[in-house]
């Protein structure tokens, strides 16, 4: 049995003050896990919040008997250590339906929801996600969390200055600016010039929903990786109580989780440090 903890410690109070994005990471991680159980040949069978009495256990692991895992998933477990968050411009090449197809199913696999909007609806959400970034820019405390995250060099934690990309030379808002207190002009970047956006949602909120949210999320990604798709998250709008608004006209009572940009970029070598393996994992 293994059981999946939140670590509180890295719990982000301004932007995440209810916990959602920890639990999407966790799902993350979840994912991966059941992955590897698939590929080293044992069926993994997750409980999710096994103990309303430990709200930092997520997750409950058992291993059961043989499992053969399929080409599929074997290509998804080869993809974890390639996939980057690519936050450079990408090119005006479209993602073909093909792809997005593949993606959509992949969230569906999961249990959650992927929209591709249209060309409007896509502005619409830039635009969204634009004002939502203005209005932390303007807090401190926003600010403050920033600096201690993003930027510089980081030895085990949070982004470095290598993993960031430029921001965008006119109004559009595809990246976070996660280093406001440099100048923009000496930063800046054409990007492309309609983005390829992905509305990732659930049924239903709540811790459930997002640790599910986050094993979707990470079969999409790596699934984009596979197919040599470029991804990167926009989450200012689900950051400052602006999530109800990032629903379509068709997306009915869905939760909408994570906004991703998809596209062909150039790619990431630098990778965002890790924490080795002895920190986290107790063999208790």
């Amino acid at each position: 049995v293994i059981e999946l903890l939140a670590d509180p410690r890295r719990q982000l109070p301004y932007t995440d003050p209810d916990g959602r994005a920890v639990h999407i990471a966790c799902g993350a991680a979840l994912f991966n896990l059941r992955l590897a159980a698939a590929v080293a040949g044992r069926e993994a069978v997750a409980r999710l919040l096994p103990d309303p009495a430990s709200p930092l256990l997520l997750a409950r692991v058992r291993f059961g008997g043989p499992y053969r895992a399929g080409h599929s998933e074997r290509e998804l477990s080869a993809a974890i250590g390639r996939r980057r968050t690519n936050r450079q411009p990408f090119s005006d090449r479209p993602v073909p339906p093909g792809v997005l197809a593949e993606l959509a199913a992949a969230a569906k696999l999961e249990g959650a929801i992927l929209h591709f909007p249209g060309h409007g609806e896509a502005a619409r959400l830039l635009h969204l996600a634009g004002d939502a970034e203005l209005v932390q820019l303007a807090d401190p405390a926003y600010r403050t969390e920033l600096a201690h995250w993003a930027g510089g060099q980081r030895g085990r934690d949070g982004i470095p200055a290598t993993a960031l990309g430029p921001v965008p030379a006119g109004s559009v808002t595809p990246v976070r600016d996660f280093t406001p207190w440099q100048p923009p002009a000496a930063r800046s970047a054409r990007f492309e010039a309609s983005p390829q956006l992905a509305v990732l949602s659930v049924r239903h909120g709540g811790r459930p929903g997002w640790l599910r949210a986050g094993q979707a999320l990470e079969r999409v990604l790596l699934t984009a990786t596979t197919a040599g798709v470029a991804a990167s998250p926009i989450t200012s709008p689900l950051e400052t109580g602006d999530q109800w608004l990032i629903r379509g006209p068709r997306s009915g009572i869905e939760r909408p989780q994570m906004i991703l940009r998809l596209g062909y970029g150039p790619p990431v070598q630098a990778s965002s440090p890790r924490r080795p393996v002895s920190d986290i994992l107790d063999q208790s």
